[in-house]
């Protein structure tokens, strides 16, 4: 009698092997989040951020974003290009190790890597956009040519070539997601938008650029005033507290912060936190050091100036953030984030050297500018005594209610 084969068995011919990028394919979840619109989104994100990447290192400041007829996404940059020569160790073009490898580029911190800040920290991102594209076309432009190779799914079509002559240096990615994978493969126009204005607020002096070839829509984005600008566009249409944003920078070691805020009379806080041009959604170590040096340092003027009574309690976070619109932008070499969507940062360090900063340039403005100090902290005390005053009322009708239900 043949045995029967047993479904509990597990041996080395059940544990499977999943060769290059095929593991992405088969769980594209783990590497982008889900397959729907946001999903097929953070593929425009990985291969802008590349672009980002070499002008957040000073080789770049001008990148177009095109919607193409066909249903494809073109970025352009004029950066220095993805590198084309042979990688040391495997013998192939660089530019073809970085779209077939996870983990491989520039970006992990190390002395020899090509950046020294960067948004695409986890290796993998212009990959998972190779993996999980039905086309991927690269063009690079260095060293005088251009060069060009081809991909789908993950795998080459067409080794490297050179294609043609040109003296400007950039590369230029076209991609096409793979609609066995997405549940939609049309990029959303306003989804692209809006991160292209995000980041040219986020990075000062560089250009934007969007266009549509499906509508004939396009933009063109471009700020010196950096996140200055970016809360001036925030707070229009709203009634300011105080007159002009209050704007502090500083390099503490290997961190660079910048923060803008300004108060309105508005009752809702909006404030962004970014590192590295990723908006960090969840916040973290950094948002948290913003928000403890704000409250502590309007309190500690406030005491000093008189503006709290003696018998008043401190403010709170709750109070001292009404109204306040901001933007906290870090950037750090070794950022360490909550999986690779990135929505939370989570370097401890980070918080002591924000609370410090905003602490030193908060101090700063509020001594400067006493007038303007008093409108915003009597915008935070009006603020501590509406809670308190709905509190009072809240306890005021529990104790009817439950009077009311004994009697």
């Amino acid at each position: 009698m043949d045995k029967v084969q047993d479904p509990g068995k597990y041996g080395a011919e059940q544990i499977q092997v999943l060769e290059g990028l095929e593991a992405i394919r088969r769980r594209p979840g783990m590497y982008i989040g889900s397959t729907d619109s946001r999903g097929l989104h953070h593929l425009f994100f990985e291969v802008l951020d590349n672009s980002i990447d070499e002008a957040l290192a000073g080789f770049c400041d001008h990148i177009i974003v095109t919607i193409n007829e066909d249903g494809s996404l073109t970025v352009w940059d004029n950066g220095r290009g993805i590198p084309v020569d042979l990688h040391p160790k495997l013998n192939r073009p660089a530019v073809e190790v970085v779209l077939t490898t996870l983990h491989a580029g520039g970006k992990f911190g190390l002395e020899n890597g090509g950046y020294k800040v960067s948004g695409g920290l986890h290796g993998v991102g212009i990959a998972v956009v190779n993996a999980l594209s039905s086309f991927l076309q690269v063009e690079v432009r260095r060293d005088g040519k251009v060069y060009r190779q081809e991909f789908s799914r993950g795998k080459k079509l067409t080794e490297l070539s050179v294609v043609g002559e040109d003296d400007s240096t950039g590369t230029t990615t076209t991609f096409r997601p793979d609609p066995e994978i997405f549940e939609t493969i049309v990029f959303d126009p306003e989804v692209v938008i809006y991160r292209l204005r995000e980041l040219a607020f986020l990075n000062r002096g560089v250009t934007l650029e969007f266009r549509d070839q499906n509508t004939g829509r396009s933009g063109i984005w471009q700020y010196q005033g950096g996140i200055v600008s970016f809360v001036e566009h925030l707070v229009k249409n709203k009634d300011p507290v105080n007159r002009e944003v209050i704007y502090y920078q500083k390099d503490v070691g290997q961190v660079n912060v910048e923060v803008a805020l300004q108060y309105t009379t508005g009752y809702v806080e909006t404030v962004f936190s970014y590192c590295n041009n990723i908006h960090t959604r969840e916040g973290g170590t950094h948002l948290s050091g913003f928000r403890s040096a704000l409250t502590r340092t309007i309190n500690d003027y406030a005491r000093r100036n008189g503006l709290l009574k003696e018998n008043e309690d401190n403010l709170s976070g709750e109070d001292v953030r009404e109204g306040c619109i901001a933007i906290v932008n870090v950037k750090i070499p070794d950022p360490q984030f909550e999986g690779q969507t990135k929505t939370k940062l989570g370097n401890s360090e980070v918080r002591g050297v924000v609370e410090s900063v905003v602490a030193e340039g908060l101090g700063l403005y509020l001594e400067e500018n006493p007038q303007e100090a008093r409108k915003i902290i009597e915008k935070a005390v009006a603020a501590a005594r509406a809670r308190e005053a709905a509190r009072k009322a809240r306890e005021l009708t529990r104790r009817k209610n439950a009077l009311e239900v004994s009697s």
